[in-house]
């Protein structure tokens, strides 16, 4: 299992990638809002941990994840399971006898 801190570029990408495939990098950093160049450097990590793979063709590079577990920690789950409510009780009817 390979884990990921929330709220990372990294944990964007892979958010992104499970969402759709297939994309290229030019649209993937459009839609992530970042230059190309800064991807390219971010992927090319992931890659060295064999999170994802770049497929060249000679006018776009093609991004495919190679793993599917994927476990992400940091403050936002944290938040998310302490926002977690609990169902409210049931008041039971009073009726206003003390003693029956």
């Amino acid at each position: 299992m390979i884990e990921i801190k929330s709220g990372t570029l990294e944990e964007r990408i892979v958010r992104e990638l499970q969402r759709t495939y297939p994309i290229t990098v030019s649209v993937l950093a459009e839609r992530l809002g970042i230059s190309r160049k800064m991807l390219l450097i971010e992927l090319k990590k992931m890659q060295s941990r064999e999170i994802i793979i770049l497929e060249p063709l000679p006018d776009k590079i093609y991004i495919r994840l190679l793993r599917n577990d994927f476990y992400f920690v940091g403050k936002g789950m944290q938040r998310r399971l302490l926002k977690r409510k609990l169902p409210k009780k049931q008041k039971k009817e009073d009726n206003g006898v003390m003693y029956v």
